[in-house]
């Protein structure tokens, strides 16, 4: 008469799995990873006085007990996976200064991963627009400087003039992004502090009027030879020659 098949072995109980791994009936997850690795390694049946079948039983111990510990269906992280360090978020925009805007140019852009991209712009570019670059959709975003703003299709720039001028007007020289310009300021302007040059600002583009250069005006302080739009048309320069 033929053996009946042998009935599969019973999951081992939470009792046999902690006496196994020597842990008691409160263990945290961490815990529970140090008793496991301690065990596994005298079990292994590659070490002297190793068994490959107490092996399978401190690993099916180890599961048995981790399935208690708290978590997504009552499991815990693997001991053996460490998730790969979370990515930085995408940057969607690409911030430019207000001189690229207006002449075009060149701009760096840093991706998530690290990369540096180096992309060449036209000229007249708005915050708000889109540019691609490396499969990628950017949003312009002009920044500022308290010396040059953007406005809209318009860019305003500090000036510094001599006093004298403010008060009673008169021809002046100012630099500005797109050159040295010779402004007639008169009394009104000087008073007002403001000088607007009709079709100077960031250049038509698209949708995208014409737009003017503003001219605030600031009393020069005694001695000084420079202003800050000149600063300016240096960096500009600078940034071109690198």
């Amino acid at each position: 008469m033929a053996s009946p098949p042998p009935t599969s072995q019973a999951p081992i109980t939470l009792k046999a799995a902690r006496d196994l791994l020597g842990v008691g009936p409160f263990y945290s997850a961490a815990e529970l990873r140090r008793a496991f690795r301690e065990a596994a390694k005298r079990a292994h049946p590659d070490r002297d006085g190793g068994d490959e079948a107490r092996f399978h039983e401190v690993t099916e111990a180890y599961h048995r007990l981790q399935a208690t510990l708290p978590g997504p269906r009552g499991a815990a992280p693997d001991p053996f996976f460490q998730p790969p360090a979370p990515r930085s978020p995408e940057p969607t925009e690409l911030t430019l200064d207000p001189i690229v805007a207006m002449n075009g140019g060149e701009a760096l852009h840093r991706t998530g991963d690290g990369r540096r991209l180096r992309l060449t712009l036209p000229a007249g570019l708005r915050s708000g627009d889109t540019v691609r670059v490396d499969g990628r959709e950017l949003t312009v975003r002009l920044v500022g400087t308290p010396e040059m703003l953007v406005r809209g299709d318009d860019v305003w720039i500090t000036a510094t003039v001599p006093p004298r001028l403010l008060d009673e007007g008169g021809r002046i020289a100012v630099d500005t992004p797109v050159g040295r310009r010779i402004v007639w300021l008169t009394k009104k302007a000087g008073e007002r502090k403001l000088v607007r040059l009709a079709g100077q600002g960031l250049p038509a583009r698209g949708r995208h009027a014409q737009g003017h250069l503003f001219l605030r005006l600031a009393a020069a302080p005694a001695g000084a030879a420079d202003s800050a739009a000149r600063t300016l048309l240096r960096r500009f320069a600078a940034a071109w020659a690198a």
